[in-house]
């Protein structure tokens, strides 16, 4: 049997939602990335050129601080899950994937967005260091039906 985790990082609660609706479909565990400074809404301002998000996501070597590690060794496959920010992932999924020793582990990327896709994320996240397996990915809506997450799941793997 796979083990499988459902990592996530949501700033608005559509990933979570996501998240949450994919982790039981899968009867994996679930985790929330956290950052050690939660982001207010004023930095999430994507409009102000100096927000919190704006200025990390301008910075590709930005990495903000995760709140707590754990440990993933138990993990065959390992869903990361985030909102698209600025035609990618946020730095906070860059700090994830380069946390941790993915050697011999499967990596499906999930996101949530209002208009961006999903591909930079991807080609994002392959040039990042670390034994990265990133085997797929899609963008879903918070909303995703049943059906779909598991067309989805069969989909990458």
């Amino acid at each position: 049997m796979n083990n499988v985790l459902v990592a996530y990082f949501s700033a608005s609660g559509q990933t979570k939602k996501l998240a949450m609706n994919l982790a039981n479909v899968l009867s994996a565990d679930i985790k929330e990335i956290e950052p050690v400074n939660i982001y207010t809404n004023a930095d999430l301002n994507w409009m102000n050129k100096n927000s919190r998000s704006s200025v990390e996501m301008k910075d590709l070597k930005s990495r903000p601080k995760i709140k707590e590690k754990g440990d993933l060794d138990y993990y065959d496959t390992v869903y990361v899950g985030f909102p698209i920010w600025w035609y990618r992932e946020p730095s906070i999924i860059d700090t994830f994937l380069e946390s941790y020793d993915f050697s011999n582990k499967k990596i499906v990327l999930f996101a949530t967005s209002g208009g961006s896709g999903i591909d930079g994320a991807i080609k994002n996240c392959k040039t990042l260091k670390g034994n990265l397996n990133i085997i797929g990915g899609k963008k879903l809506s918070a909303n995703t039906s049943v059906d779909d997450i598991n067309r989805f799941i069969k989909e990458v793997l």
